[in-house]
């Protein structure tokens, strides 16, 4: 098992329940404005139940979603399958079978996933990240602060560091910005996200 997912498998029902209720557009209010107009190559990486993967592929987008766990994979393939959506079992830091494909996208989502990762580890993906890339691209993140559900594995991961480590590989930040949660349970638990959206250097 992958450290990051633990729990994920286990409290899998909960989760679908939790994920498929949320509105794309509500959830991510705050980089919206980012996500290319035209129909664009999109890789979503925790991409849980596909629910923001089917939103993007209705909006014309190409997309690979990357999950690691089984369970969510394999409802998002039942529940959003979709020509615009290919499916990928892979992981961070690594994303062994993504990063050989040399693919490159204009659109990078990490939506509740790079805290799941410790500090080397994310040292490690951050090239990799990089790398997937598309010169004009934008790669967005969705970061929990907050109490660690019971069962879950997560780590500290601040904006200043984050926003760091991307400035090492030669992106810019064009977005750093604190939100509540959008469910309930959350919010009242004191849960907040860091959303943070970065750029090539040299784009304008």
């Amino acid at each position: 098992m992958i450290r990051g997912t633990t729990g994920y498998a286990e409290q899998a029902a909960e989760l679908i329940a939790r994920y498929e209720v949320q509105p794309f557009e509500h959830k991510h209010a705050a980089v919206v404005h980012l996500l290319p107009a035209a129909p664009s190559r999109v890789v979503d990486i925790g991409a849980g139940t596909g629910a923001d993967a089917a939103w993007l592929a209705r909006c014309g987008h190409h997309v690979v979603a990357v999950e690691p766990t089984e369970a969510l994979r394999s409802y998002g393939m039942a529940e959003h399958a979709s020509p615009r959506i290919e499916w990928l079992a892979d992981s961070l830091p690594e994303l062994a079978r993504l990063v050989p494909r040399q693919a490159c996208f204009d659109l990078v989502m990490l939506t509740a996933v790079w805290m799941h990762i410790d500090q080397a580890e994310r040292a490690a993906a951050m090239p990799r990240l990089t790398a997937l890339l598309a010169p004009g691209g934008v790669m967005v993140m969705a970061i929990r602060h907050g109490p660690v559900p019971a069962g879950r594995v997560m780590f500290e991961a601040s904006s200043a560091e984050t926003i760091a480590l991307a400035q090492s590989c030669g992106l810019r930040a064009v977005l750093d910005v604190r939100t509540a949660s959008t469910q309930p349970a959350n919010r009242d638990a004191g849960v907040t996200w860091a959303r943070l959206a970065f750029v090539p250097a040299g784009t304008a």
